[in-house]
């Protein structure tokens, strides 16, 4: 499940943690509550059935730092305990359904996207880490969107409305942090 052989320059920064299996476990489960603690901030946005919460945060920061395989993993496990009833979605909702499930399935894809692009240096430098967490995002909503119409009735145009411009502002408060907190993490790891 590892990114990189102990030899091999680091892919992603979870592989600068040694261990092997027992770690990759721990990260994929780490990964996963971070993502479940994320969501319990949690706001509602008015006339909209989607919550502004930090959940898209953590999946992309999880799967810039632990890489394709353990995000996808960690993603899987924080949506399958979601939907074994742990209330850990946004505003403390669990099971399966629901206007915003379709972001969490996004969580997933997002995480591989992430992944994937961090083990070939999409989080090494400012401007490549801003267009990694870009396409991220772009990627839950296009999990998020269709799920949101057809769960809500809603036609694109209100959807985009109510299911992403109200995130706009704030995913890109989450993506200057993100840009800024994993290159600086890579300079650190270099000392």
């Amino acid at each position: 499940m590892a990114n990189a052989s102990p030899a091999a320059r680091p892919a992603v920064l979870s592989d600068l943690i040694p261990g092997s299996r027992v770690r990759d476990v721990l990260l994929v489960a780490g990964g996963a509550a971070l993502t479940g603690l994320a969501a319990q901030l949690s706001f509602p946005i008015p006339g909209s059935p989607v919550p502004v919460s930090g959940q898209t945060f953590a999946v992309v920061l999880v799967g810039a730092a632990l890489g394709m395989n353990r995000a996808v993993l960690s993603m899987a496990l924080y949506m399958l305990v979601g939907v074994a009833g742990v209330p850990w979605f946004a505003g403390g909702a669990s099971g399966f359904g629901g206007a915003s499930f379709g972001y969490v399935i996004g969580f997933i894809a997002a995480a591989a996207v992430v992944g994937r692009l961090a083990e070939h240096g999409g989080d090494r430098t400012v401007a490549r880490t801003a267009g990694t967490m870009v396409l991220g995002n772009l990627v839950i909503y296009a999990f998020g969107l269709p799920v949101l119409m057809a769960v809500t009735g809603l036609d694109l145009g209100t959807a985009l409305a109510k299911g992403v411009v109200p995130f706009l502002v704030g995913d890109a408060l989450k993506i200057a942090v993100a840009a800024g907190l994993l290159p600086a993490a890579w300079r650190l790891s270099r000392r």
